[in-house]
């Protein structure tokens, strides 16, 4: 079972977790805005088996019916958190008016947001391994499920403070206004979600900071070879997809061109592991303005 797995199942258990605690802290309290969080954290459960299962079919190597592999499969999973999470927010609106209408005492907050706090740091340091280990291991289901736990943590943040602001007041409809500006915050981070999924799934081209990286790559790793263009690069999940051409001297022989392409590919996949390079060789009268020049080693 690899990291990536692992950290997916983790997931699963911490997201039941937390569930359990914020639905007990809104079931004592009868708090709209608890039972808000504890709505999200319905879809924490949810989208991690789909994260889970996303990530186990972008493993599964190239088939005749996919041979390109399955690397797309963790994007899906990035959409259906996105659109989980425009739901929930849906059903907690809903939920908000009925508190609006009939504002109403808490039973036992100070329970409930005890119960509220530990799922809330439970979720904090969780977030904080999602983001850092999908960020590592490149993995996009997983670095979404974290950017979410956060919004999560941020969230409960300010359902905490919002009902404790109710207890000294007495003003008892703090409670869904919360729920609502919960309802919003996380439909807002639903859309940036599903944005970031379908970019992946339109073949959106690597940040720009990683396009120098292969820029420079082949410009340092391309000795002999004139110049490199029509770069194009795209991601899918873990994997970066890198394709140019590379403009050889005509006289170059087969195999000092192949020499060439072989450096080339292996110093990238070293600066990007995992990633899948296509070279088209040309001779120099194919050779463009617009391309990399190669530097000399020996200059």
């Amino acid at each position: 079972m690899d990291n990536t797995t692992k950290i997916a199942i983790g997931s699963i258990v911490i997201g039941t977790s937390v569930l359990g605690l914020k639905t007990a802290a809104w079931w004592i309290t009868g708090s709209v805005a608890l039972l808000s969080d504890a709505l999200e954290s319905i879809v924490n459960v949810a989208t991690a088996l789909a994260a889970l299962i996303a990530i186990r079919v972008a493993a599964r190597p190239a088939d005749a019916n996919h041979p390109y592999g399955h690397h797309k499969a963790e994007y899906f999973s990035a959409g259906l958190e996105g659109l989980l999470i425009i739901g929930a927010s849906i059903l907690i609106l809903h939920e908000a008016y009925g508190g609006f209408m009939a504002p109403a005492p808490l039973d036992a907050p100070i329970e409930g947001l005890f119960l509220n706090g530990v799922a809330t740091a439970i979720n904090a340091f969780w977030a904080w391994v999602l983001i850092s280990r999908g960020r590592k291991l490149r993995s996009p289901a997983l670095h979404a499920d974290g950017k979410h736990l956060l919004t999560d943590v941020i969230t409960s943040a300010g359902v905490a403070i919002g009902i404790l602001l109710a207890m000294i007041t007495g003003w008892w409809f703090l409670d869904p206004l919360m729920a609502l500006l919960v309802a919003v915050n996380i439909l807002w981070s639903g859309s940036k979600v599903v944005k970031a999924s379908l970019s992946g799934l339109m073949d959106e081209a690597v940040p720009a900071d990683v396009l120098d990286v292969v820029q420079q790559v082949i410009a340092t790793q391309a000795n002999g070879a004139l110049e490199a263009h029509d770069i194009l690069t795209r991601q899918a999940g873990q994997i970066t997809f890198i394709d140019f051409h590379l403009v050889v001297p005509g006289q170059m022989t087969v195999f000092d061109a192949h020499e060439i392409c072989d450096r080339v590919e292996a110093a990238l996949r070293r600066a990007m592991p995992g990633a899948k390079v296509n070279i088209h060789l040309e001779p120099e009268h194919k050779s463009k303005d617009t391309g990399i020049p190669v530097h000399d080693s020996a200059t």
